[in-house]
C-alpha cells in the first residue's frame, strides 16, 4: 500500500487559527472548572475536539499521495491451458477446467472489469507457448505441457521496455519447465498465482521416475528401473510393462502395493534389446483393468516411451604385430561371431634386413624369402632393407599397402588400434604422433598387449605411444616375481560391466579360480594418476601389479594389458574358450563404445522450453577428421508409432493371435509414421567449425528418431548419424496431480507478488491500482469539506451537549 501526505493550502491562517483556538480551549476547561458535573473533563475534551476540527477546515487540508495512472500500465492475465486442467479433485463435482471457466467468466466476477479501470489489460493462455487470446472462451484445456517458466519468461522479454504492472498467473502449478526456480526470476515482473484444484485425486498410478542402463556388450542386458507413485492403491496389485514398437509384451511383472505406501518399485532387464537405436514403452496398470474401463483419475501418466542405444558399426579394429603369435588366432576367432567388428591384421613376419650381395644372385634387388613365388615385380616384393609384413582382412588390396598408414586420411578411418609384439622402432616419429593424435583428436581406442617387444620391453618409455598409456614404463618394478600369475579383477574392475563375465559376483570369483596361471608378464614401475586399475596379477608369493590398466587420454581411450598369453585361458576346456572370446568381445566393444564417426548427431534439450524443443547438433569431419565448414546438412526426423500398444495392453491372449493382431496395427501405424515424417536443414553455427544445428519440437508424446546426413562442397557424402529422443509430454504433464503450491508461493515470494485466492479476486482487483506500478501519478483531494470531518466535529458538540443536559445544565 503506498502512503500518502497531508498538506495546508490556508498557511497564512495558521497562527490566528492556533491563537483563536488556544483561547477557545482556555474558556471551556475554565468554564467546567466549577461545576459539578461527573466527568466535566470528558465534556470540556469533547468540545475542544470539536471546536479544533472547524478550526481545522479553515486551514483547507489537502491528502497527497501516488495512485496507479489509470490506463497507463499493462496488466497480464494468463491462463493454464493444458490436460492436466482435466483432472477431477477428490470430491470435486467438476474437473479443475470448469473453476477456471467460471473464475474467468465475466458475468460471475467483475474483477476483470475493474483491473480494465486502471490497466491496459491483456489476457494470455499457455500451454506449450503462450498465446494472445481477446477472451477466454477458447479455453479448452488440451495443451501437451505446462510451460509455466516459458510463458513468464516471454512475458518478461516482450515488455521488457513496456510498463508491465504484474502477471496474474491462473494455474494448478504443475510446470514441465521448472524444476527450480532460475536465477532470472527476480527480475519478472510480480507475479500474483491463483491455484487452480484442490487435493488431487484420490486414486491415480503415475511414472514418476525412469531410468536406463544401458552397454555395448553382449548379453548385457539393458536395465530399467521405474519409481510409480500408487496414490489410492494400498493394497491393491498392479501390473508394469515393457512393449516394443510392434505392440508385443517384451517383459511384465505384477506387484501388491503395501498398505501405506505411496510408491512401487520395477527392475526390468531387456535382454532382447537389438543393436543400434530401438523404442520401447513403459506402461502400468491396476491388475484386470482394460484400457476403456479405469478407476484412475487419468491414464494418461501411465507410460512413458525408452530410447535405447547399443550402438552399431561397423567397427573397424587395426591389428598390429611384430609376429605372428597365438593371440592373433584367439583374438580374431572371438571377433568373427560379432557382426559389429571387423578386425584387420597387419602382421610382421620377417623384420627388416641389411643388404649384403652374397644373400642374393646376381641382379637380385628383391627379399629372397618371395624366391619362387608368382610375385617378383619391384613393387609387389620386399627389398632387403624393409620388413615383410602381411595384410589379412582388408577391404580391397590398397588397404595398408604401404605397411601402417602414414598420414591421417589412411589411420582415421579405424576405430581403434591394437599393437602386440612389435617394438617401437616399428613406427617412425610421424606414425608414432599420428598414433596419438588418433586417439587425442580423433577419439580412437588404443590398446597395447603384453609381449617379449611391447611396453618397456619394446623401447616405448618417453615414446608418443608410451606417453599415452596409462602405466609408466621406466625403471619397472620387480613385482611380482618370475613364474606364472593368477590373474583377478581389482576394485574397479568389479564395476564395470564390461570387465565381467558373470551374472552375480559368486560365480565370478568362482570363474576367476579356474582360470590357468599365466606366464608372460610386462612388468611396469606404476599407474598414471587417473587412470584405473581393472585387474591384477598375483604371483605365488601374494604380490600383485597391474594386469589390465585403463584411462582417458584426450578424445578417446587407451588400455594397457601386461598379460601376453590369454590365449592359454582358451586351451584349458571349451567352456574356458567360450569365456576367453565373450572376455575379447567386452573389451574390445568397451575400446571402441565411444569413439565418434566423421558425422555425429546430439540431442541437446532446450533450457526452460515446455513443449520438449531440442536442438540437433550435427558435427562433420573429413577423412582427416578436420572440420568441415561448407557441408549441406539435413535432418530427417521421424515420429516413432507404437502401433500395437491397445492389442498387447488387452489381457493376454494366445501368442499367435497376438502377433497377428500386433502385425496388422503395426503396418497401419507404420504407414501413418511415414507420412509423418519431417526434412529439416541445419545452419552453421557460428560458435563451433564444423558445427551445424537446427531446432525440433516434437509432437505428440511418443518418440522420434532423427537421422542426419551431410555432404560435402564436392557432392560426395561425408556419413550419416542416427539419434533419437522420447520427450513424453503426457508424462510430465500428469507427473503430479497434486497443485504446485509449493512453486506458486515461492515464484510470487522472489518476484514480489502474492498468491491471491480465487474467493479474493474481486477485492485483490480493487486493491492492486493501490499497490506500486511502473507509471504512477500525484492524486490530491482535500480533506477540509469530506462529510467525515464536519460530521465528527458536530458529533463532538452534540455528545458534549447531550452530557451536560442529562446533569441538569443549559
Amino acid at each position: 500500500m503506498i502512503m500518502g501526505v497531508v498538506t495546508f493550502t490556508g498557511e497564512s491562517w495558521r497562527w490566528p487559527v492556533a491563537l483563536g483556538l488556544a483561547v477557545a480551549a482556555a474558556l471551556v476547561f475554565w468554564s467546567y472548572r466549577g461545576r459539578p458535573v461527573k466527568r466535566r473533563w470528558w465534556c470540556a475534551s469533547l468540545k475542544v475536539l470539536g471546536l479544533a476540527l472547524l478550526a481545522l477546515c479553515v486551514l483547507e487540508p489537502q491528502w497527497s499521495h501516488q495512485r496507479v495512472k489509470p490506463g497507463a500500465n499493462i496488466m497480464a492475465v494468463v491462463a493454464d491451458n493444458s490436460r492436466s486442467l482435466q483432472v477431477r479433485d477428490s470430491g470435486a463435482s467438476a474437473p479443475r477446467l470448469e473453476e477456471l471457466k467460471r473464475i474467468l467468466d465475466p458475468v460471475s466476477g467483475k474483477w476483470q472489469t475493474v483491473l480494465a479501470d486502471s490497466f491496459e489489460l491483456r489476457r494470455y493462455l499457455f500451454d506449450q507457448r503462450l498465446q494472445a487470446v481477446e477472451g477466454f472462451s477458447g479455453l479448452t484445456g488440451d495443451g501437451a505441457a505446462s510451460g509455466i517458466g516459458s510463458a513468464l519468461h516471454t512475458l518478461a522479454d516482450r515488455f521488457r521496455t513496456r510498463p508491465l504492472a504484474g502477471v496474474l498467473l491462473l494455474t494448478d502449478g504443475n510446470a514441465t519447465d521448472l524444476a527450480v526456480l532460475p536465477e532470472e526470476v527476480s527480475g519478472w515482473p510480480p507475479v500474483y498465482p491463483v491455484v487452480i484444484g484442490g487435493s488431487g485425486p484420490a486414486r491415480d498410478l503415475s511414472v514418476r521416475k525412469i531410468s536406463v542402463t544401458q552397454t555395448a556388450f553382449e548379453d548385457a542386458p539393458v536395465t530399467v528401473q521405474a519409481e510409480v507413485g500408487t496414490s489410492g492403491f494400498e493394497g491393491a496389485s498392479i501390473v508394469a510393462r515393457i512393449i516394443g514398437v510392434d505392440g508385443k509384451i517384451e517383459e511384465e511383472q505384477k506387484q501388491m502395493v503395501a498398505a501405506g505406501s505411496a510408491q512401487a518399485g520395477f527392475r526390468f532387464e531387456l535382454k532382447a534389446a537389438p543393436a543400434g537405436l530401438s523404442f520401447h514403452q513403459f506402461s502400468v496398470r491396476e491388475e484386470g483393468e482394460t484400457g476403456t474401463v479405469t478407476r484412475e483419475a487419468t491414464q494418461e501418466n501411465n507410460q512413458q516411451v525408452l530410447v535405447v542405444d547399443r550402438g552399431q558399426g561397423p567397427y573397424r579394429i587395426l591389428y598390429v604385430a611384430g609376429r605372428p603369435n597365438w593371440e592373433y588366432k584367439f583374438l580374431n576367432r572371438s571377433l568373427q561371431t560379432d557382426q559389429q567388428v571387423r578386425l584387420t591384421g597387419l602382421i610382421r613376419v620377417a623384420r627388416r634386413e641389411p643388404k649384403f650381395s652374397f644373400l642374393g644372385r646376381a641382379g637380385e634387388t628383391s627379399n629372397p624369402l618371395f624366391r619362387g613365388t608368382d610375385d617378383q615385380t619391384k613393387e609387389g616384393t620386399a627389398g632387403y632393407d624393409q620388413p615383410v609384413l602381411v595384410r589379412l582382412n582388408t577391404v580391397d588390396d590398397q588397404e595398408l599397402r604401404g605397411g601402417f598408414p602414414k598420414v591421417p586420411e589412411e589411420l582415421f578411418g579405424y576405430h581403434a588400434v591394437i599393437v602386440d609384439d612389435v617394438e617401437s622402432e616399428f613406427f617412425t616419429r610421424t606414425q608414432s604422433a599420428l598414433l596419438q593424435r588418433f586417439v587425442s583428436e580423433r577419439g580412437g581406442g588404443f590398446l597395447m598387449l603384453g609381449g617379449m617387444e611391447t611396453f618397456g620391453e619394446g623401447g616405448y618409455a618417453r615414446t608418443p605411444i608410451g606417453d599415452m598409456l596409462p602405466v609408466h614404463l621406466d625403471r619397472p618394478d620387480t613385482t611380482p616375481g618370475p613364474g606364472p600369475v593368477r590373474f583377478d579383477l581389482d576394485r574397479e574392475g568389479w564395476l564395470q560391466p564390461w570387465a565381467r563375465l558373470r551374472a552375480n559376483e559368486s560365480d565370478e570369483r568362482a570363474r576367476l579360480s579356474e582360470m590357468p596361471p599365466l606366464r608372460v608378464m610386462n612388468r611396469v614401475r606404476d599407474v598414471k594418476p587417473g587412470a584405473g586399475v581393472i585387474a591384477t596379477a598375483l604371483d605365488a608369493a601374494g604380490k600383485k601389479a597391474p594386469a589390465l590398466v585403463v584411462q582417458r587420454f584426450g578424445r578417446g581411450r587407451t588400455a594397457g594389458l601386461m598379460i601376453g598369453d590369454i590365449w592359454r585361458w582358451g586351451m584349458k576346456s571349451p567352456e574356458a574358450r567360450t569365456d576367453m572370446e565373450k572376455a575379447w568381445r567386452q573389451l574390445i566393444r568397451w575400446l571402441v563404445a565411444d569413439v565418434p564417426g566423421r558425422v555425429s548427431l546430439t540431442v541437446e534439450p532446450k533450457k526452460d522450453e515446455a513443449g520438449g524443443t531440442v536442438d540437433l547438433q550435427v558435427r562433420v569431419r573429413d577423412a582427416g577428421f578436420l572440420p568441415v565448414e561448407n557441408a549441406a546438412v539435413t535432418v530427417e526426423v521421424e515420429p516413432v508409432v507404437f502401433g500395437g500398444t491397445a492389442a498387447a495392453e488387452k489381457s493376454k491372449e494366445p501368442e499367435k493371435t497376438q502377433k497377428t493382431e500386433g502385425a496388422a496395427l503395426a503396418k497401419a501405424d507404420v504407414a501413418a509414421a511415414r507420412t509423418g515424417k519431417l526434412t529439416l536443414q541445419a545452419e552453421p553455427s557460428l560458435e563451433e567449425p564444423g558445427l551445424y544445428t537446427v531446432s525440433y519440437v516434437p509432437h505428440g508424446s511418443g518418440g522420434w528418431k532423427a537421422t542426419a546426413r551431410a555432404v560435402n562442397a564436392a557432392g560426395a557424402e561425408e556419413g550419416r548419424a542416427v539419434a533419437g529422443g522420447a520427450p513424453e509430454l503426457a508424462a510430465q504433464e500428469f507427473r503430479s496431480l497434486q497443485p504446485n503450491v509449493a512453486l506458486l508461493e515461492e515464484l510470487a515470494r522472489r518476484t514480489g507478488g502474492r498468491v491471491v485466492a480465487a474467493s479474493e479476486l474481486d477485492a485483490f482487483a480493487k486493491q492492486l491500482p493501490q499497490e506500486k506500478a511502473p507509471v504512477m501519478e500525484t492524486y490530491t483531494e482535500p480533506l477540509w469539506h469530506t462529510p467525515w470531518i464536519f460530521l465528527t466535529a458536530v458529533g463532538c458538540l452534540l455528545v458534549e451537549w447531550g452530557l451536560r443536559r442529562t446533569q441538569g445544565l443549559p
